[in-house]
Order: structure tokens, then sequence, then C-alpha cells
């Protein structure tokens, strides 16, 4: 990563994890399809630092007890990303569908984009789009295809009424009008994802109404989530697995807030693994070893497992995760494996709901 920070993390460990290590059985109607009525509706799974296996100590919770569970003077950090509707579809010469999917906005009219096709396209290739306009093929990077879109306004106006949202593959139906507004968080600005930070749909405005009320302070960073995170690990030694690249933004306000937070005592909470991934992606190893956050802009391919020491946060706040995904890897590293995987089985047990439109964990780092 071309100008990005040296990264704070742990050496390798010894014996490389291997993929199959983080699988876990989840039945299908756990599922969640939909969102709740209210978005702070959901529970919300404590898994405190304290004990030993087996004797951990699971608090069911509902989310709106989050107030309590936070400290005035606490900071909350959430991703202020807005998700694009990247989801589209169009005809080639030869009469053959194609479905389109928006990775990257790249600036005026280009994109970076997933090509659903049965024979890939060659350069200059042109796709009529079923909303109007055309899509041009200007060539490949790596399973991406970098794409021109010819349409009669600027292509972020015209994606909010030609395109659909992308919701996840896992949830078996196509979107509807309340997925509008439910797969934002109602504190997104900044467009470019493709996919919500998901931890950050169980707050409604009562909820943060109630957390200022508590003195709990806010902060934001941005991080794009890309196509590439509904992709699965396609390799069993994890050494060997690629992570795709997102662009973020760690702004210099932030980081000030944060050593604010900190010498007054306060605790730094994550609203999401895309907050972890942002703020880890933004610290630097300074001359003692330790981890020294600073302002950074740009693409990140960092990829968290277990044997990695997360410095920049205190708590995270997250939904659950699918088996063998680099999502669950990651909270693997904050929270250890065997906790998280004794809080899967409890959550299983106590039939919570799962993944984007499902319940969420607040988690604490693991005793070092």
């Amino acid at each position: 990563m071309p100008g990005s920070p040296t990264i704070a993390g742990s050496p390798p460990l010894a014996h490389p994890l291997k993929k199959s290590d983080f699988h876990y059985d989840l039945p299908p109607e756990l599922i969640a399809q939909a969102p709740l009525a209210e978005r702070s509706a959901s529970r919300l799974l404590v898994v405190p630092p304290g004990g030993a296996a087996p004797d951990w100590r699971f608090e069911d919770r509902g989310f709106r007890d989050l107030p309590s569970l936070l400290q005035p003077g606490d900071l909350l950090v959430f991703n202020d990303t807005r998700v694009i509707p990247a989801r589209l579809f169009g005809q080639k010469a030869t009469g053959g569908r194609v479905e389109i999917l928006i990775e990257r906005l790249l600036g005026g009219f280009d994109a970076r984009v997933q090509l659903g096709v049965s024979k890939s396209p060659k350069d200059g290739a042109r796709i009529a789009l079923d909303a109007g306009g055309e899509l041009e093929v200007l060539g490949r990077d790596g399973e991406f295809y970098l794409v021109r879109f010819h349409v009669p306004e600027s292509l972020e106006q015209w994606l909010l009424h030609a395109g659909r949202l992308p919701l996840p593959p896992y949830i078996q139906r196509e979107p509807g009008v309340d997925d509008d507004e439910r797969y934002q968080t109602v504190f997104a600005r900044e467009v470019g994802a493709v996919a919500a930070p998901t931890a950050g749909l169980h707050f409604d405005d009562a909820l943060l109404d109630a957390l200022r009320a508590r003195g709990v302070q806010f902060g934001h960073v941005t991080l794009h989530v890309g196509a590439g995170t509904f992709q699965p690990v396609r390799v069993e030694n994890l050494d060997q697995h690629v992570m795709h690249s997102e662009w973020l933004n760690v702004g210099a306000e932030l980081v000030e807030q944060i050593r604010r937070t900190r010498e007054a005592g306060g605790r730094v909470v994550a609203v999401g693994t895309t907050v972890v991934r942002a703020l880890e992606s933004a610290t630097r190893l300074n001359e003692a070893g330790d981890g020294e956050l600073q302002p950074f802009a740009g693409e990140t391919r960092l990829f968290i497992l277990p044997g990695y020491r997360i410095r920049s946060v205190d708590a995270l706040i997250t939904n659950f995760h699918l088996p063998e995904s680099t999502l669950l890897m990651l909270v693997s590293a904050f929270a250890g494996k065997a906790r998280i995987f004794a809080a899967y089985e409890h959550a299983i047990r106590q039939r919570y709901r799962f993944f984007s439109y499902g319940d969420a964990m607040l988690l604490y780092p693991r005793p070092e």
C-alpha cells in the first residue's frame, strides 16, 4: 500500500491457521431475512472478558440496554459510509444477459465492477443497460472489470433511480422499499459502499439520544465496504489468503477525540469490524513498539487473524458473522477464538438472529 502506515500487529503464528478452524454449523432458519420493525429492538449478547472456560458468563440483553453498559466519557466510533444502489442488469450485443455489481466508484463515470456473464466480454464491448444508457468495458483489474457508464446524468445521481440495493447473497429475496432505508445506518453520509456496516444498523435516533444523555461521545471513520466482503476465503491455509482492498479515511479530528478519551480514562468502542479494520490500518508502530493512531486516507488489505494484537479499541459491537469468514477471524483475534465459538454456540442455543439483519454482540478483548 503506497503511503500507508506501518501496521501495528503481532508476529505470524508459528503454525498457520486454516480456514476450517473457523467453521461452525448454523441452522438456516437463524439467518435473518428481514429487519425487525424497530432498529434497536435487536438482542445483544454481552461477552465479558473475565473468567475461564467452561465458566464464561454470557449475558442475554437487549440492544436498548447499551447505554447502561457504557460509561460517561466512552467514545463510540461509527462507520459513516453510505451504501449505493450498486446492482444493475443489462444485455450484451449477442443477447446474453449480464448482472453488474459495482465494487468501487472511481470518479466521473468510471467504476470497478463484477460482471455476471456466461463469457467474459472483450475490451471495448458495450452492454445495454436495462435502466437506459450503456456500459463500456475498459479492461480487467484482477477478478473485476474497469468500466465506463454512458448515462445522461452524474453516475451517483443516476444510480439512485437506476440501481438496486445489493442485499447480501444469504438474504433469499429481492430488496423491497423498506430495505432502501433499513440497509443504511441513520448516520450514513459518505457515498461509496456496496454493503452496509451492519453493526450500525441497530442504532436509531432515540437510542443515540439516550447514549448522549449518558455522556457517551461519538466519532466517525469512513470505510467503503466493497463487494469483496461477500467473497469466500478460497484457500485452506490462511497465510495464502489475499485480502480484498477497501478505501478508508481516519481523520485528524477522530485521532484527537481518541487521544482525549484515553487521557480522560474513557474507552474506545468500535461499532463494527470495519471500524476496527480502519483504525488498525491507521495505526503505526512507534519507537517503543506500541501502536500510535495517526490520520490516514487510502487503501487497506489488512487481514486480522488470531495472533494479531488489536490495539486501537477497548470494546467492539458487532453482528454474528458467516462461518469461515475473515470477519469471524477478526473477532476471534479480538476476543479469543475459544470464547467467540462458545458465544456462538450459546447464541445458536438461544435462537439469536444471524448476519446482516440479525442481532448483535458486545465484545471485550481477550485477557493478555
